[in-house]
């Protein structure tokens, strides 16, 4: 699913079709067309351990004409499926390290393969599988839920188990004018929550409103963030996105002792930005 701000970043002035005989002229924006959300996983075999990475992706293209909306003449259309079929290729041949450099391989090779393609956009959701913990009594069929005092788990070699405490996405927005990358990566659907440290006070006071002024209540808020990377040769992904999210984590929470104060959503969300 591509991020709403994404289909903004270029206005597009589109082919001015018509004429006086047609009583009208008019233009077409956003001309464009691709796969949405279709499932990609990676699975990396070391013997008997195993490691793995699943995507959910999306590409969009646009064409150098319009003829497709025009007059339904499908001869530049790369077909949907196709877009698929040459991201499962190159995953094949290339392997997925890092989501932000491989959809930059993506967008690089349609527009290389493809010469009447204008302008490439691929999205990728990461999901957040991690390896499984198995607790060695709970393998001997002891219970689990006695207290423990020491980690006596260890890693599963091959099992994973979902952790959708955040989602790792990417955007790459590549077009044949500018052969600079347009780079976005993001946090999708941090949930937080905290019991304390947080008020809401002195807001508009009139004939309309019922809350009451809160000293001291429980926030809980869903957190998605997204920025853009001047410079992607020396970048690294993968660390800024943790960087990021723990800069979130922290401005949220505070010190873990004696935590921090919130007077609304919007300074949080203010000092978290300025971190």
């Amino acid at each position: 699913m591509f991020a709403t701000p994404l289909r903004q970043i270029r206005s597009q002035k589109g082919p001015e079709v018509g004429g006086p005989e047609q009583g009208q002229r008019y233009k077409i924006l956003n001309k464009g067309y691709g796969k949405d959300a279709f499932k990609l996983m990676y699975v990396k075999r070391h013997g008997s351990v195993h490691s793995i990475q699943e995507f959910q992706m999306s590409t969009h293209l646009k064409l150098s004409s319009s003829k497709d909306y025009l007059y339904g003449n499908n001869a530049d259309i790369v077909d949907t499926d196709a877009q698929k079929n040459l991201v499962f290729v190159l995953a094949k041949k290339h392997g997925i390290d890092i989501p932000e450099k491989f959809a930059l391989l993506v967008a690089r090779h349609i527009l290389s393969t493809y010469a009447h393609v204008e302008e490439v956009h691929v999205h990728m959701d990461t999901l957040p599988w991690q390896r499984m913990r198995m607790d060695d009594a709970a393998k001997q069929g002891e219970s689990s839920a006695c207290p423990r005092t020491s980690d006596s788990s260890q890693l599963h070699n091959h099992a994973f188990i979902l952790q959708p405490s955040a989602q790792h996405f990417c955007d790459v927005i590549l077009t044949r004018q500018d052969s600079k990358p347009t780079v976005f990566t993001g946090i999708k659907g941090l949930r937080l929550l905290k019991t304390t440290k947080s008020s809401f006070v002195n807001f508009v006071d009139d004939e309309y409103r019922t809350l009451p002024d809160l000293p001291d209540r429980t926030l809980c808020t869903s957190v998605d963030s997204s920025w853009e990377y001047s410079d992607i040769e020396t970048a690294d992904f993968s660390r800024t996105w943790q960087i990021v999210k723990d800069v979130v984590l922290k401005s949220f929470a505070g010190d873990p002792k004696e935590g921090i104060s919130s007077t609304s959503l919007q300074n949080t969300m203010y000092l978290r930005i300025k971190i």
